[in-house]
């Protein structure tokens, strides 16, 4: 846990909204191998797309490094292909799969925001045998990809039944639903949605989590145990540090 000041608290919430990619699994090997072809393909260094591709919509990597490659076609086409090709390079992080079937089980509200698109997320959870929530927020989804709130306000609006910006909408608690993130373009984007985020140091140091915004850091799901929950909710045990601003 590295500089983590642990503490240990449950917390109720009414919904919980999780990124994919590094929070549920790790397919960094994958995605690096992925980009890596794709850039060597277009005669670009891999270097020049990976560092600024974690948390991100491939999209949006396209435009600026291949715009004339930038449609949805595309990116649906080689995606779809990363799963296939490169599945056991990619593995369930812990406490991810105790987590989400305790959602199943209790029938808590949740959704899957992701960068992703919606090829990619179906892929890969069925690559690694996990089941999909009821709602799920893709980069097919939204104009504008994390760090911009798009995505999670989308995801509020799904797990909760109400348009974005109505009435119903703006009545939320939105402090009162956990955004699950380890990438700091999403924490920003589930902080700027109003949402409690709990940051998980397993792509990115906890440094950048503290500067993004987060509101919990640990080490991954394993330190976030769901105790109690039904259709209302659920009560989670966090260990882990509690950020003061």
């Amino acid at each position: 846990m590295g500089s983590l000041a642990e503490t240990i608290a449950t917390e109720h919430f009414t919904a919980i909204l999780s990124d994919m990619d590094g929070t549920i699994f790790d397919s960094t090997a994958a995605v690096v191998l992925h980009w890596t072809r794709i850039a060597n393909e277009l005669n670009i260094p891999p270097s020049s797309i990976l560092s600024t591709s974690h948390g991100r919509r491939s999209i949006d990597i396209l435009k600026l490094h291949a715009p004339h490659l930038a449609t949805e076609e595309y990116v649906h086409h080689v995606e779809g292909l990363i799963p296939e090709l490169y599945a056991s390079d990619a593995k369930i992080l812990p406490g991810s799969e105790a987590l989400i079937s305790k959602l199943t089980e209790y029938g808590t509200p949740w959704a899957i925001v992701t960068s992703g698109t919606y090829v990619l997320v179906g892929s890969w959870m069925k690559v690694m045998g996990l089941p999909l929530p009821e709602s799920s927020v893709t980069a097919d989804n939204v104009k504008n990809g994390k760090p911009d709130p798009e995505c999670y306000n989308l995801g509020l609006s799904k797990v909760f039944g109400v348009p974005v910006g109505s009435e119903e909408f703006e009545k939320i608690d939105k402090k009162k639903v956990v955004v699950l993130e380890d990438a700091p373009a999403g924490i920003r984007a589930g902080k700027a949605a109003g949402c409690t985020v709990i940051a998980l140091l397993t792509t990115h140091s906890h440094a950048e989590a503290v500067e993004a915004g987060a509101d919990w850091i640990v080490k991954d799901l394993s330190a976030v145990r769901a105790v109690k929950g039904d259709a209302g909710g659920i009560d989670l045990e966090i260990t882990g540090e509690r950020v003061s601003r």
